[in-house]
């Protein structure tokens, strides 16, 4: 729909009213100086529905402005709005298009008297903590002995130097990366995310260290843009954010995995003193040697006991090799004896046996006749005329034919 035309004599196009109510609509939203602003006033007529929402009136001396402040956007501001309050107001002018109402759609609320810079702060403070940006639970740890140290800073000024000088005083082991960006000015947020997504991308740091030295709200107002707030938060290693003095308090601060006071104050974060990793090493190796020490007097004990145990448990081989022995003398002079007699008997029994032997009387100049055969003749009426016979004699053998009887001649 194009706005109508001004024309007093005739009658122009006519449109819907839902038209011309979406059209005022798309109209408001679309202006950029209706839309993200703050307005001051009273607070009238201030009406909460069962759902959530807030609606109110908000006045000056002279104007009224319809105002919707809608439950998701609300939570944790609702005590500002009560009737008469003098109320500092951020959102964005549209059109109720039921109604064709003028309505301003509130996303913060804060009380009037709160500076500009500050409630544009507090309003973008409530808008990342609702998002879950700030949640401690999703902070990580930082390295304990970081590698390689990424600094995001103004290349120029006392911040790099004062970082530089305590990580080579504490941590000279780590490479410092720095990452020069502009820290001030109009450019400065996106230049900041940018190198911060640049620095994690290319030289893959352990942590990062975004710092700024001190200045006024104004000059620090770069680390509160969104940009910078989701860089960090976007960050795939820890970020130490280190900008303006003690008392200050960015948004940058908030997102961060840890805030420093002072840049120097996060270079000391972010790496360990190297004196105290040396006696903390030193207390460790002591440590070791003497659970060592210990552990090898308690084996050497639990051997000696092991030891006394197989020993007790072993026979006396001594007590019976000494037995042993003693069996040993025994039993060979009873054998000694044994044989001795044994001999004795046997010579004896020799002498009666050899007595008894028909071989005696061999020595006594008798003979013995046997046939071939071997078998002795101890008759004369069993030999035969002619038949041959040995004579066994003492010291040999002759042979012999038996003669026919001869009668004996008379006297």
């Amino acid at each position: 729909m194009s706005p109508p035309a001004a024309d007093a004599g005739a009658l122009g196009e006519v449109y819907p009213v839902g038209e011309v109510t979406r059209y005022l609509r798309e109209l408001l939203e679309g202006n950029r100086h209706l839309t993200a602003i703050w307005v001051a006033g009273e607070v009238s007529n201030c009406n909460r529905s069962s759902a959530g929402h807030i609606y109110f009136t908000l006045k000056d001396a002279r104007v009224a402005l319809r105002c919707a402040f809608f439950r998701n956007r609300n939570v944790g501001q609702r005590e500002w709005l009560v009737d008469g309050a003098s109320v500092v107001v951020h959102g964005s002018l549209s059109v109720y298009e039921q109604r064709g109402e003028l309505s301003f759609i509130v996303d913060f609320v804060q009380p009037e008297g709160t500076g500009a810079l500050a409630a544009e702060f507090e309003r973008r403070r409530a808008r990342f903590e609702a998002e879950g940006l700030f949640d401690p639970q999703r902070k990580r740890s930082l390295p304990r002995f970081p590698q390689r140290v990424g600094v995001v800073t103004s290349p120029t000024g006392a911040v790099f130097h004062d970082i530089a000088q305590v990580l080579a005083r504490r941590w000279p082991l780590a490479t410092l990366l720095l990452q020069p960006t502009p820290v001030q000015g109009a450019d400065a947020a996106p230049a900041i995310a940018q190198s911060l997504r640049a620095l994690a991308r290319s030289h893959r740091p352990d942590v990062i260290i975004v710092a700024r030295g001190g200045g006024a709200a104004e000059d620090l107002w770069a680390f509160n843009e969104e940009p910078v707030v989701r860089a960090i938060f976007a960050s795939p290693v820890p970020v130490v954010s280190a900008v303006g003095h003690e008392t200050d308090t960015t948004l940058a601060d908030l997102v961060a995995d840890l805030r420093a006071s002072t840049p120097s104050s996060a270079a000391e974060l972010v790496a360990p003193d190297r004196a105290d990793v040396a006696r903390a090493l030193e207390a460790r190796a002591q440590r070791a040697e003497a659970r060592v020490l210990r552990a090898l007097v308690a084996a050497r004990d639990r051997l000696d006991l092991r030891v006394a145990a197989l020993h007790d448990a072993l026979p006396d081989l001594e007590g019976r090799r000494r037995v042993v022995r003693s069996h040993e003398v025994a039993l060979l002079r009873g054998a000694a004896t044994a044989v001795a007699a044994a001999r004795v008997r046997v010579a004896g029994a020799a002498g009666r046996l050899g007595a008894l032997s028909p071989l005696a009387t061999l020595d006594r100049g008798f003979a013995i006749v046997e046939r071939p055969d071997g078998t002795a003749v101890g008759s004369a009426a069993a030999l035969r005329a002619g038949e041959r016979v040995e004579l066994r004699l003492r010291d040999g053998r002759r042979a012999a034919r038996i003669e026919p009887d001869r009668a004996e001649p008379r006297r």
